[in-house]
């Protein structure tokens, strides 16, 4: 591990020189679109405005074809800054770029995100209006997904955030609308709700149906198990009847079933976060359940790209088999490496010595990339550090077509120069 962190800090500060290098034309290129982008469409389904926000990749360029996939987070404007610290962290090794769409739940929320109509809780009366999930949910499928599908790169692979009602409402779409979403999180889920009505559903449900290829990830916030008594542990939380339990009880009948029910062929996994609230646990769940829910893509034996006696075919093996994993997926042609991953491994190498791999990198990124200036500067950078001055004129060259940017042209002159 101590020998991958090594590697990564390299990788870093090589990336940094290189970026630096092309600061000017990063700049332009960003002038081109809006990294985060506010809009709200009018709902036929709801009779009223929505409003949400979507976050671009930071490698996003708006003229190439590459595709993402999409994270869309209820309670969107609130919970906004949670997911993005946990995903400007993990991008890269843990998780793939991806389109963030947050939706906004400000208003109506009660209603949008209930399963049930319901006149008392909590042994009160509730006034609120209720029970409009699944028109919410036609709203999500039939008006805002293919909206966002319509002006975004985006592939169908979709993840689904949720947090207390919103965590109820992304288990009925996990329950009742699985085609949707492939990946969902459900922070502390509402699971009490009327009568645990839902929980009785899924039940069924997961004891009868498949749900082969759809994960799920479910957190429980137990610093505060009991509103009145401090006596009341995980320990002996389900030998209390009380209504003031039962929000957590459900979390944990449900839990302990989804768990229990391997056939279903859902993978799931919970988690119970003995040190927070039920207003901080958010962050803690959305980190270990997008780590959870993208396993699959974190990368395979690093200890191979690291290692300076593995082969060059050997690495090229292994990022064929990384390839084909993500392919599998997303259902859709996708790099084994992201590009600045193929960058820092081909300068990690460059420096260390190994030109034979450091160009296979470069070469790679140039295929899986081909519309990205910055790979062929890099390509140029192996080329000079070879002395093959004419090869290096010419992938520059290439950078200065995509881009026009001023910088590839002066490298151009100084190459020929020498």
């Amino acid at each position: 591990m101590k020998n991958y962190t090594l590697l990564f800090l390299l990788i870093g500060s090589i990336l940094i020189v290189n970026q630096n290098a092309v600061a000017q034309s990063t700049e332009s290129q960003t002038e081109q679109f809006q990294n985060r982008i506010v809009d709200s469409i009018f709902s036929k389904t709801l009779s009223e405005s929505r409003d949400f926000w979507v976050r671009l990749p930071d490698n996003f360029q708006p003229d190439n074809d590459e595709k993402y996939a999409v994270i869309y987070l209820m309670d969107g404007f609130s919970l906004e800054s949670t997911l993005e610290a946990v995903y400007d962290n993990y991008w890269g090794h843990y998780l793939p770029h991806m389109i963030l769409v947050g939706v906004s739940n400000r208003k109506n929320r009660t209603r949008d995100l209930t399963t049930s109509q319901i006149k008392m809780r909590r042994g009160s009366a509730f006034d609120y209006e209720t029970g409009g999930a699944e028109t919410f949910t036609k709203f999500m499928e039939e008006e805002l997904i293919p909206y966002i599908d319509s002006k975004y790169p985006t592939m169908t692979y979709r993840t689904l955030i949720g947090h207390s009602y919103a965590g109820l409402f992304t288990i009925n779409m996990l329950i009742n609308h699985k085609h949707l979403f492939q990946n969902y999180i459900a922070i502390d889920p509402s699971l009490d709700w009327d009568d645990q009505k839902l929980f009785k559903e899924a039940k069924e449900k997961l004891s009868t149906e498949s749900y082969e290829g759809k994960s799920l990830f479910v957190s429980l916030a137990a610093e505060q198990l009991h509103m009145w008594e401090e006596e009341i542990t995980m320990e002996n939380i389900m030998d209390d009847a009380s209504e003031f339990t039962l929000f957590a009880r459900s979390i944990i009948d449900f839990s302990t079933f989804a768990t229990s029910q391997k056939q279903s062929g859902l993978n799931f996994s919970w988690k119970v976060y003995n040190e927070d609230l039920h207003g901080t646990v958010p962050l803690p769940t959305m980190r270990d359940g997008l780590i959870f829910l993208f396993k699959w893509y974190q990368f395979k034996s690093p200890q191979k790209y690291n290692n300076p006696e593995t082969k060059v075919e050997d690495l090229a093996a292994q990022l064929e088999k990384q390839e084909e994993i993500y392919s599998t997926h997303f259902g859709y042609p996708f790099p084994p490496m992201i590009e600045e991953m193929f960058s820092g491994y081909g300068y990690m190498n460059l420096e260390m010595g190994q030109p034979e791999k450091a160009k296979m990198y470069f070469e790679l990124a140039t295929e899986y990339y081909p519309e990205s200036a910055n790979v062929y500067n890099s390509m140029a950078d192996y080329y000079e550090a070879q002395g093959d001055f004419a090869n290096a004129i010419k992938q520059v060259t290439k950078a200065f077509e995509l881009s026009g940017n001023d910088l590839y042209k002066k490298r151009i002159e100084e190459l020929k120069r020498k």
